[in-house]
């Protein structure tokens, strides 16, 4: 099945409602895109739109997840995160247990183009005590990793799609917080991926095995706290490492395994991902290609780098 991993949580956050009355939905005008319309049509007496008011929508939140509510702020990616001053001080400072949800992230969105593109959103709030970033992969990833977000505790940042992307999971899948995926076998290489790129991480590693190359494809859909133990293990396993985000390079998932690498077994790593540049209009399709984000650009990537 195909489907955006944000209507995955549109879809959840209404079936959730249903069983935790604690659960409010706030939106910064964007209910029919961030399809947090779904709960406001259930309980329009738990949603609240604030307006074209991420600012104001995250205090508001904050309030509430201290009044032992269970808060889930709605906005695209871009504009949400932007409002880190105020994410910095009333959520993360206070350690509350708020849902920040950050939809139409990456160069995935397609025309709309840069002014409405999360390319930065990881880094900003990875940098942030307390809070924890996720990203799922698919609609059954989604949909798990929003039912164990109304127990956790603490802030949480979580990244999400306009895209459709079909599933990579099955239908019995267990979301593990903190714990990566591996989904393909392998020792040549490794591939780190998170959200989006999961998919094209797969068919790249399809491409690679027919050139004998055998590519371990891992699933990171926490990026906050990351998973060390599975990627020291598979970075000690393959030789030689590799990242795929949706995202810029500088403070993601690519510089996350970095980090980790250089204090407990130094390797290469390859990062795929924007590198210092802003995003542009295009169809996602067309985007991907000219970034090396698809199948066959990742596939590209590792190829030539394996035979360097």
């Amino acid at each position: 099945m195909s489907k955006a991993t944000r209507t995955a949580f549109g879809e959840e956050i209404a079936k959730l409602g249903e069983e935790y009355s604690e659960i409010v939905v706030l939106d910064a005008d964007l209910s029919k895109s961030t399809m947090s319309q779904y709960f406001a049509k259930k309980f329009p007496e738990r949603f609240f739109e604030m307006g074209i008011e991420e600012a104001h929508m995250i205090g508001v939140g904050t309030g509430l997840a201290l009044s032992g509510k269970i808060p889930y702020c709605c906005s695209f990616a871009c504009f949400i995160t932007g409002r880190y001053d105020t994410i910095r001080i009333s959520a993360a400072y206070s350690n509350a247990s708020i849902r920040l949800i950050g939809t139409h992230a990456g160069i995935g969105i397609g025309e709309d183009g840069t002014s409405q593109m999360g390319l930065e959103d990881i880094s900003l709030i990875r940098s942030l005590p307390n809070f924890s970033v996720c990203q799922p992969c698919d609609e059954i990833e989604t949909k798990a990793l929003i039912r164990y977000t109304v127990k956790h505790k603490g802030p949480m940042y979580i990244r999400l799609t306009r895209q459709n992307l079909r599933d990579v999971n099955p239908p019995t899948y267990n979301f593990q917080f903190g714990k990566g995926v591996e989904l393909t076998e392998g020792n040549d290489a490794v591939i780190f991926a998170t959200g989006a790129l999961v998919n094209e991480a797969l068919d790249a590693s399809n491409k690679l095995r027919e050139k004998g190359i055998n590519l371990r494809v891992v699933n990171i859909h926490t990026i906050k706290p990351i998973d060390e133990e599975l990627i020291i293990k598979c970075a000690k396993e393959c030789k030689t490492v590799f990242t795929a985000e949706d995202h810029t390079i500088i403070g993601g998932l690519g510089s996350a395994v970095c980090e980790v690498l250089a204090e407990n077994f130094p390797s290469k790593v390859f990062r795929i991902g924007l590198k210092d540049v802003f995003g542009e209009s295009g169809t996602p399709e067309a985007l991907y290609r000219k970034y090396g984000f698809d199948s066959e650009g990742i596939a590209k990537t590792i190829e030539t780098k394996m035979n360097s």
